[in-house]
Formats: structure tokens, C-alpha cells, sequence
């Protein structure tokens, strides 16, 4: 399916409110971490998420920990909880890297998929790694396929975050002292969510014209295991409405496949790109993997 730009009558009948819909990868992660062990990490999030009744999606690595029983329990734990449970691959390669071939990455999927069919909340949801979907036209058009094939959807992002890279900084800090004040890191991580918001949605509007919902790409770390409670009422002090993951992907917009060869990060990238949008005021601060934040610790002695 081409990109295009939606007519301004299309624009009219689906103009709603901003919302957002929750998506963490790379679950349940078996690694230790400081301040809390990988159930009290997979415990906080769920509680959070309870909290403020937000309905999510859990995109499972299985070889991080759900191929073993204790790492399974975890991912059942989402299920139950009525989050939905998606596909991250088993051991979360690069597509786009020489030595993996396209249909090693297949069997990838076919694999993870074996284990979380068997879970509560699973769904056919695909969620490529690094949000790379082929760096040459066989591999995107043979993934294309093969999820069509196999009944899957591309479980696109929209708001891409950095919060990878802030939490690889909070586990630099507390393996140095495990008693550091983290405010300043808590107020990066929140004021990164917001800007990146902020500027998804005005990319949104600049391609079609109308707020899109929202899909948020977070993970399963220590950073969101502390801190998600404070980011979703963050959204909510925004005025943004927390909508399920099912009900964003009923969108169109999820429906459209950008024909740039190498597709990546925010779908909304993805079409800025396909479209010839070129540079824009503020992309940089969307392809810099945090690196304005980091640079902002450091120079406060984080």
C-alpha cells in the first residue's frame, strides 16, 4: 500500500482529541538490576498501569527471560492483568545486519511466537527490533510477506523515546553509588517523554492534518519500573487521553507502509522521510537517541 497524505475529508471525519496508547519491548527482562529485582521491576510497572487504569502492550524478547519459567511467569502476569502480549523476536537481532539473513529473522518471530501463544493477552502483533524493517527491498518486501502470511501486524510506533539510553545512565550512576540522588534523572527522563510528545504530535499534524493516536514505544527497565507512575500522569497533566494499543492500530494511519527503503524509528519518521519531507525543525532532537539529555547530566555531574 502507498503513503499518502489523508484528503481533507477523510481529516474531518476522524479529527478526535490527542490520546496515546502504551507499548513496552524487550520483556520480561531476567537481568539484575540496582533497587529492585526483576520481579519487583515487573510488579511496578504493573502496578502502575493499574494505577491509572491504562490498558497496554508488552512486546516479548522471549530469550530475555519468558523461555524460562520464571521469566514466563512474568509475561503471564501481563496477560492476566488484560494487557496485550506481542512479538519482539527470541533474541532481538538487527535486520538490517549482513550476517543475518532474512529468513533466520523469520524463524525469529516463528520462534517467540511458539512461546507466547501460550500466554494470556496474546495477540499477533509483530514489533520489529530496533524498528528496522529491512535495509534492502528483500528483506523489507520478504517481511511484508511472511506477516501477512502469518496473520501478523506490524505493530508500528509512533512516539519513538530514548528511554533505553536514560536508563543505561541511571545503572551507570547507581552501580557508582547506589544511594545518588536520581531527581535529576527522573526530571530528564520526564521532560525527554514530554518533548518527544510534543513533537510526534506536531509531526502528526504536519503530515495529516489532524492528531493521530499515539503509540509510545517504552521497555521493560528499571527506569520505567521506577518512574512510569509519574510519566502516565505526566500525559494525563497534558491533557492526553490513555487509549488501549488495539484501539490506536484501528487507525488508518497504521495501515499505511512507507515505501523508504530503510524504514525505522517513528512511523511518523518513516513517512516524513517516504513523502520528502527532508529536515524539519526539530528532527534532530528525534534521531539523537537522547543524546541532548545525556549531555545535560553530564554537565550536571551525572
Amino acid at each position: 500500500m502507498a503513503l499518502a497524505v489523508a484528503s481533507c475529508c477523510t481529516l474531518a471525519a476522524t479529527a478526535q482529541a490527542q490520546s496515546v496508547a502504551f507499548t513496552f519491548d524487550d520483556g520480561p527482562r531476567l537481568e539484575q538490576t540496582p533497587l529492585l529485582s526483576p520481579q519487583q521491576r515487573n510488579d511496578a510497572l504493573l502496578a502502575a498501569l493499574a494505577k491509572h487504569q491504562v490498558k497496554a502492550a508488552l512486546f516479548v524478547t522471549a530469550g530475555n527471560g519468558a523461555d524460562r519459567p520464571e521469566g514466563y511467569a512474568l509475561a503471564q502476569a501481563w496477560g492476566a492483568a488484560g494487557h496485550a502480549v506481542g512479538n519482539h523476536t527470541m533474541t532481538h537481532p538487527d535486520l538490517h545486519s549482513s550476517q543475518l539473513s532474512l529468513a533466520q529473522y523469520q524463524q525469529e518471530v516463528l520462534d517467540c511466537d511458539r512461546i507466547i501463544a501460550t500466554l494470556p493477552g496474546y495477540q499477533k502483533w509483530f514489533r520489529y527490533t530496533y524498528l528496522r524493517e529491512g535495509n534492502t527491498p528483500e528483506k523489507r518486501d520478504g517481511m511484508r510477506a511472511f506477516l501477512q502470511a502469518q496473520a501478523y501486524r506490524n505493530a508500528y510506533v509512533s512516539l519513538d523515546t530514548s528511554d533505553w539510553r536514560l536508563d543505561e545512565k541511571l545503572i551507570e550512576v547507581l552501580h557508582a553509588n547506589p544511594k545518588a540522588d536520581l531527581t535529576a534523572l527522573k526530571q530528564a527522563y520526564l521532560a525527554h517523554l514530554r518533548q518527544r510528545a510534543l513533537a510526534y504530535r506536531a509531526l502528526a499534524q504536519q503530515l495529516q492534518g489532524r492528531d493521530i493516536p499515539q503509540v509510545i514505544l517504552l521497555h521493560h527497565n528499571l527506569i520505567n519500573a521506577l518512574w512510569l507512575d509519574d510519566a502516565i500522569a505526566q500525559f494525563e497533566s497534558m491533557g492526553w487521553k490513555i487509549t488501549t494499543p488495539a484501539a490506536a492500530f484501528a487507525d488508518p494511519v497504521y495501515q499505511l507502509m512507507p515505501e523508504r527503503p530503510v524504514a525505522g524509528q517513528s512511523l511518523l519518521l518513516s513517512m516524513a522521510r517516504s513523502l520528502g519531507v527532508g529536515k524539519f525543525a526539530g528532527w534532530e532532537r528525534l534521531v539523537d537517541d537522547g543524546d541532548f539529555e545525556i549531555a545535560a547530566l553530564k554537565a550536571q555531574g551525572l
